[in-house]
């Protein structure tokens, strides 16, 4: 009888074990693809199980069921689940939860996206660069919780489907993207209240390492050149485009993306319903805080966006990351904003660490943590949208939240009024071979509206074809911490040498603070000695 105990007691303990595992379990809580108007895609990861189910509804009883696919993902039991939700309301919130055999997720809730005649606001993160690093291990999951989702309750109040529409990631989501616990322990699980209840949408960085791990675990749309379905695609929400593109080698010097998005911005440009382009790619085309990670194939996109935004009168924005601290500069001839959104956990690349430049186009540079904030406003009549970086600080500053940087953009232009030239004028002869021009007070119709920027042309010539100066100053420079435009009210400007016994004529024209230029002055001359 004894022996007969033990032999079944032998049988549980190597029995037991085997059912349990058999049971399925939620590796990776579940998280929001690609959202329509009248649909959604819902993604998690368990131990095993082929079962893939979401329940869902208007209100937290469900009530519908939705079936999907699993498939492998690392050669092992383990697998990732997709299902897509049609028949959706847009602008609607719904209640969901996820189920493989016994495993059920918490119910949480998504927001559908609005049409863009809607005229619905609504608001963007983007943050990028949140690799693990082992000297600030839980930095990705403290910008996520304490800041991204404290932010919104404390700015906005409220469920968090409502106060955000959509996550944007230009690259680096892991430290090697061929390490399949990374992208589990990394990157899912320290933003999981996040994700599961707002849409995120990453391209491609250099830490990717183009792994296969990336295309299993995200649903991105499939809108891009069919031979490189999810390394370029375009999403809508409202009234605004967001492009996705890929700057990583092997993939930055393809003819085929380049094309791709030329027809995307030939069709945005015909689209009325679309008001703003925003695109996101990895590497930068200028950094001020680390030269080394620059890329001369992102200045060509960035060349296409400003052409687009001048000709059709759409702004854009460029979103990227790599250089580990935020950056913002705008393009000194078109409604174009640059924005670096790191760093959201990856190694801060502080001042002075590495070789820098400062940029004519950049007026804010900070070597710290954080996440930027998009509020579009989806009023047809007067659409703009609002650029705020939040910051979390650094190993020197802590920062809870605070507001670091802010530009707000309208679509339509808002001319401030035509600067009017003051001295020298009149062909009148300057004493030196230097000049200092001086022009007339900043003005605009618009209230609120302040001089954020003065351009001077000096020239030889009547058509400013042979320029002897072409000069840019903005109202702020922020570089190693530094103002270097303090002081610079932006009316006058000193020429460089200049020839002597030559007639020279100049021009200057004013922008506000809302990038908006107004026309050239009326041009003066004067001769030299």
């Amino acid at each position: 009888m004894k022996k007969i105990n033990q032999l079944l007691i032998f049988l549980f303990l190597g029995i037991a074990p085997m059912m349990a595992q058999s049971e399925p379990q939620i590796l990776v809580q579940p998280y929001l693809q690609n959202a329509e108007p009248n649909s959604i895609i819902i993604m998690w990861e368990t131990t095993n199980g082929e079962e893939s189910i979401v329940e869902y509804g208007t209100t937290p009883k469900l009530g519908k069921k939705t079936q999907g696919r699993a498939e492998d993902i690392n050669f092992s039991d383990s697998r990732v689940h997709t299902v897509k939700l049609t028949g959706l309301e847009r602008f609607t919130e719904y209640f969901y939860r996820v189920k493989t055999g016994k495993a059920k997720s918490d119910i949480y809730q998504f927001k559908t996206p609005p049409f863009a005649s809607d005229e619905e606001s609504f608001n963007i993160v983007a943050m990028s660069d949140m690799q693990y690093d082992s000297q600030n291990p839980n930095k990705f999951s403290e910008v996520v919780n304490e800041g991204i989702i404290q932010y919104l309750k404390k700015e906005y109040g409220g469920k968090l489907p409502d106060n955000l529409a959509m996550i944007m990631i230009p690259g680096d989501l892991v430290s090697s993207g061929s390490e399949y616990y990374q992208w589990k322990e990394h990157f899912f699980d320290p933003a999981q209240k996040l994700f599961a209840e707002v849409p995120v949408y990453p391209v491609l960085g250099n830490h990717e390492r183009n792994s296969i791990f990336y295309f299993k675990y995200f649903s991105l749309p499939e809108n891009g050149t069919p031979a490189f379905a999810e390394h370029w695609w375009y999403k809508d929400y409202g009234n605004t485009r967001v492009i996705g593109l890929n700057s990583n080698e092997g993939y930055r010097d393809l003819k085929d993306q380049y094309q791709w998005l030329e027809k995307v911005l030939a069709d945005t440009e015909k689209d009325d319903n679309i008001d703003f382009v925003f695109a996101q790619l990895h590497h930068p085309y200028k950094s001020e805080l680390w030269i080394p990670g620059e890329e001369e194939p992102t200045g060509k996109v960035v060349k296409m966006l400003e052409e687009f935004s001048t000709k059709t009168g759409k702004p854009s924005i460029h979103f990227f990351g790599h250089t580990h601290a935020y950056s913002r500069g705008q393009s000194r001839d078109h409604k174009h904003l640059w924005i670096n959104v790191a760093s959201a956990g990856g190694a801060i690349d502080n001042w002075g660490e590495f070789e820098g430049r400062d940029y004519d186009e950049f007026t804010v540079s900070q070597d710290e943590y954080g996440f930027v904030m998009v509020e579009v406003d989806g009023n047809r009549k007067d659409p703009k949208f609002t650029i705020k970086r939040i910051s979390r600080g650094n190993e020197s500053k802590l920062r809870d939240n605070e507001l670091r940087d802010s530009i707000t953009i309208w679509r339509l232009e808002k001319k401030p009024e035509t600067p009017k030239t003051v001295s020298p004028a009149n062909n009148v002869e300057v004493e030196d071979e230097f000049a200092t021009l001086k022009a007339g007070e900043f003005s605009s119709p618009i209230n609120g509206a302040f001089h954020a920027a003065a351009h001077w042309q000096v020239s030889e010539t009547k058509d400013f074809e042979k320029l002897a100066l072409d000069s840019w100053k903005q109202y702020e420079n922020w570089y190693y911490e530094e103002d270097r435009q303090k002081d610079d009210d932006l009316t006058d400007e000193r020429t460089k040498r200049l020839k002597p016994g030559t007639t020279y004529y100049w021009r200057v024209r004013y922008r506000d603070q809302n990038l908006n230029w107004s026309d050239w002055s009326e041009t003066a001359s004067f001769k030299t000695k």
